[in-house]
């Protein structure tokens, strides 16, 4: 195994590099440290794909390691048989530096080797790609996206049949082929025009959107909630520069919405984000744009699509005229109740119905699912797992899901897709808004008559960041600490049980293992405190950072505040 000085080396050393990336490379010749974060290891391959910042080098994203990649799913795809390779791929890219680039380079790749592609003629949202592969009956999905990282970063994400993204023995298959092959002479290739004029590359656009929109507006459960106060139910929307910028406004209008009003700024499709740190709805930040609008119009809403459409987030206009945000497990407790209710006011809920979150989710959804009588599982971080145990409930013919969704603003409905959809969310959220604003509610009144329904709920994310090769080992050596040596109490609150989702193990502490998690095989760790409340650490799969979750429960705001405040002091102790 070469050094990262070796590496490096190699990479100078190879006529695969153009005259700018070697300049790049040679740039960096006395800096150590940069040299080290760059070629240390190859970006890791998981079921998600590949994700890493734009730079030349073997740890980032760049043309080299997208015909690596590329080269890898194509010998998957290979393996199936002739008939997958006319199935073919399905590939889209979003608004990011280098898409463009780098799904054609994809295409190409994959043409080479007798495989059939479709690629959008432009960028194009996530669930829409996730929808594309089903509805083409395509062997497999390709995206170049980074989803909401900022502007540094790029990714491919992989998708498999189903439209959900790719099995973990698939992917496992990929990144044992990149291991095994040279980056640089692996890959076979051609030209992207010849490829098209010879039909081995069709380019797809319109006639696919209009395909995907006819399915999210068959989610729509009461358009006449929208219809009632569409004279004067105002929306503000901005895509951050993104995929949502066509078809959300679309599916809003179509639904009914007579005021929709777009971020001007925001509707630029641009891939450094002049407007923002970061694309990411689920900072409250980004959305000053969109307030100041909003307070021009007086909006009754605001919506927020991060820049490959598969998250949403919400701003509510309060009682004092300020804008206040809805947490994506607020919003996700209120589409289950907004779902059930509805389904159920216009008889269209499906037998044994049934609903899925992740675990780091808030539990007040498993409290809403069961007392009206809906079906409720949780699963690992990632609609992959969650499009997974739909399967499983298809195949048994047990229950008929009818939501899901994960805290870090992504939800899902329909069985068109398999992944989380902005689009189709963007349009409940307001026929949900809609409806409420119609009884003189807003969104935030809403979640507060839920709590009042359901029992008061709290939670908070934090992400403890460590960038670099530093950062790696501080994570690594992070969880091992936790592991090993799990906290008797957290914050002055006893632990009464930890789940490690590793081994599957449950351990009451001075007792030992005594039971068995009904799934494992992800480094989580969760903590059950004597409270009531629950800790969870886990590293991200696509960031160098620690991810804490905090989920309380208490008797009302006041209380499950002050145990946030708590437990989050605790949490930020451990990355320092």
């Amino acid at each position: 195994m070469r050094t990262f000085m070796e590496e490096y080396q190699r990479w100078l050393d190879s006529p695969a590099l153009s005259e700018e990336e070697w300049k790049d490379l040679n740039a960096i010749a006395g800096d150590e440290k940069e040299i080290k974060e760059r070629f240390f290891a190859p970006l890791e391959f998981g079921t998600a794909g590949l994700r890493g910042t734009m730079k030349t080098g073997l740890h980032n994203m760049n043309i080299h390691i997208i015909r690596h990649a590329t080269q890898a799913f194509a010998d998957v795809i290979c393996a199936e048989g002739e008939e997958a390779k006319q199935k073919g791929i399905v590939i889209a890219h979003d608004c990011r530096l280098n898409g463009r680039d780098y799904a054609e380079e994809a295409a190409c790749v994959m043409a080479a080797n007798g495989i059939y592609v479709r690629i959008f003629d432009a960028l194009r949202p996530t669930p829409e790609l996730s929808f594309a592969v089903r509805y083409y009956g395509a062997t497999a999905g390709l995206n170049i996206t980074a989803s909401h990282n900022p502007k540094e970063y790029n990714g491919y994400k992989v998708y498999w049949s189903d439209g959900a993204q790719l099995p973990p023995k698939h992917a496992d298959t990929i990144a044992k082929r990149m291991a095994e092959t040279d980056i640089f002479t692996c890959f076979k290739t051609c030209e992207y025009a010849k490829a098209v004029a010879e039909g081995k590359i069709s380019v797809i656009g319109e006639e696919t959107d209009e395909a995907f929109l006819s399915e999210v507006m068959k989610q729509a459960i009461n358009p006449d909630a929208v219809k009632a106060v569409a004279d004067e139910f105002r929306i503000v929307y901005t895509p951050f520069h993104g995929c949502g910028h066509k078809l959300v406004p679309e599916a809003l209008k179509r639904l009914g919405m007579k005021h929709v009003f777009p971020v001007a700024e925001q509707m630029v499709i641009d891939g450094s984000f002049p407007t923002v740190v970061s694309p990411n709805p689920e900072n409250p930040e980004g959305f000053y744009l969109a307030v100041d609008l909003a307070k021009k119009v007086g909006s009754d809403l605001i919506i927020g699509t991060d820049p490959d459409s598969d998250r949403v987030g919400t701003m509510v206009r309060s009682a004092d005229g300020s804008y206040v945000t809805i947490t994506g497990n607020q919003m996700g407790v209120l589409l289950l109740d907004y779902i059930i209710q509805a389904r159920k006011t216009t008889n269209s809920m499906p037998e044994n119905p049934g609903t899925l979150c992740s675990l780091v989710s808030t539990p007040m959804v498993r409290t809403v699912a069961e007392k009206n009588g809906v079906h409720f599982e949780d699963t690992f971080t990632g609609f992959k797992f969650m499009a997974e145990r739909i399967g499983d409930w298809e195949a048994a013919q047990s229950y008929h899901y009818i939501f899901a969704f994960e805290e870090s603003y992504g939800y899902m409905v329909g069985d068109y897709v398999r992944d989380k959809d902005a689009v189709t969310a963007s349009m409940l959220i307001a026929e949900m808004a809609a409806w409420y604003h119609a009884k003189g509610m807003t969104l935030l009144d809403a979640i507060h008559a839920l709590y009042e329904k359901y029992g008061w709920y709290m939670e908070k994310t934090l992400n403890l960041v460590m960038p670099g090769v530093d950062g790696l080992e501080k994570m690594q050596a992070l969880m091992k600490e936790l592991r090993g040596n799990p906290p008797k109490n957290i914050a002055g609150e006893e632990v009464i049980r930890v789940r490690d989702y590793q081994d599957g193990s449950i351990n009451v502490l001075g007792l030992g293992k005594i039971d068995k998690t009904p799934y494992w095989g992800s480094n989580v760790l969760y903590f059950e405190l004597a409270d009531g409340s629950i800790f969870i650490v886990r590293p991200s799969g696509t960031e160098p950072k620690i991810k804490v979750y905090l989920l309380v429960r208490g008797k009302d705001g006041a209380d499950c505040s002050a145990k946030i405040a708590r437990y989050d002091s605790y949490a930020q102790s451990l990355g320092k």
